[in-house]
């Protein structure tokens, strides 16, 4: 039961990373040369970056026991 609640409270965070890859893609993206990106694409990036990386942190966080 504890893993369903860690997902709900992982949820608040999900959507302001979203909110924070959309707005830094529209203070970097014109110094890189890549257009703004909008709040789905954003939610988008985020969950490929959450999928990569949950991986990693749940083997780390393995090893250390």
């Amino acid at each position: 039961m504890d893993g369903y609640f860690a997902i709900l409270a992982a949820v608040p965070g999900f959507f302001l990373s979203a909110f924070f890859v959309m707005l830094f893609s529209r203070v970097l993206g014109p110094m890189f040369g890549f257009d703004q990106v909008s709040y789905p694409v954003a939610m988008l990036v985020t969950i490929a970056l959450w999928i990569a990386v949950a991986p990693l942190a749940a083997t780390r966080s393995r090893k250390k026991r």
